[in-house]
């Protein structure tokens, strides 16, 4: 079997490996629940490259993801539920659905109007849910229904905060949620004191909370910043290995002084560094 550009041999190398006898024993042990992980690493592979503006590690990724739902669209032709051509005929008709602004008749709405009509959308397919399974709209009535507990964490807490504000409860100041995160803090201090692993436990996850909140009232992405976070500190921690190795050391073999020392160092390049591309002059300031 060749490659091909067309979805139709990708279907079709999925069904050979499926194909008992002659199949992948790995692919043919897999179900839905062994693959969800390997559904969910490849969706965060393509945050990754598009994080990194790989765009040729993109595509492939992309490719992986793709996998993924042929992989689970043919689990479920197996088992006589849908096939991969329902699965496009499902998005397409959402998409039509969704956007009548560009499919059918509304026209000249503006960002805001646009993404109310979406959410009026969305709710009566939630009700249309509801009543396909033989239950009523006040089945997913709550204001929070919806988000998957099998969410990430940070993205669970942002839909859960996101959904809270539609209904009025939500902080109407980021800085009243900076004041929050205080707060959270000195509790985690006090279970700290206290000598309660516990506790310090739920004040952080309330600490945490408290973080993605701001993050959502900057707009910004609490995981996407986060994965900045862990991208920069993956490369000043690099930076300190390559010190060392030059000095003849490792980490192990360096005291923490030095090690916070190079750190700094680190940071300090990465500084004069966004400056010199910026075109502007660094600022010179005690080491903190």
């Amino acid at each position: 079997m060749k490659p091909s550009r067309d979805i139709q041999r990708l279907i079709a190398i999925m069904a050979a490996l499926r194909t008992p006898g002659t199949g992948c024993p790995w692919d043919l042990k897999q179900d839905f629940a062994s693959i969800a992980p390997y559904t969910i690493e490849e969706a965060y592979e393509v945050a990754d490259a598009i994080a990194r503006g790989d765009l040729d590690d993109l595509k492939d990724e992309l490719g992986d993801l793709l996998l993924q739902v042929v992989f689970h669209a043919r689990m479920a032709e197996e088992q006589g539920v849908f096939t991969f051509d329902d699965v496009v005929l499902a998005i397409t008709e959402k998409l039509i659905r969704r956007h009548p602004h560009v499919f059918g008749d509304t026209r000249d709405l503006t960002p805001d109007e646009v993404k109310g009509l979406w959410d009026r959308i969305k709710a009566e397919e939630k009700a249309e849910r509801a009543r396909r399974r033989g239950g009523t709209d006040d089945d997913e009535a709550g204001a929070l229904a919806g988000v998957p507990v099998s969410c990430p964490a940070l993205t669970r807490a942002l839909k859960l905060q996101q959904k809270a504000s539609k209904v009025g409860f939500d902080w109407n100041d980021p800085r009243a949620v900076l004041s929050k995160i205080r707060e959270e803090a000195d509790e985690v201090e006090a279970a700290l004191d206290a000598n309660d692993k516990n506790a310090a436990g739920g004040e952080i996850g309330d600490l945490i909370f408290a973080l993605v909140n701001l993050a959502r009232h900057l707009d910004l992405d609490p995981d996407a910043a986060l994965r900045s976070t862990n991208a920069k500190f993956e490369r000043r921690f690099a930076a300190i290995e390559a010190a060392l190795t030059r000095q003849g050391k490792t980490p192990s073999g360096a005291t923490l002084a030095e090690m916070d020392a190079l750190w700094d160092e680190a940071k300090a390049a990465e500084r004069d560094t966004a400056c010199q591309d910026t075109g502007i002059a660094p600022v010179k300031r005690a080491r903190t």
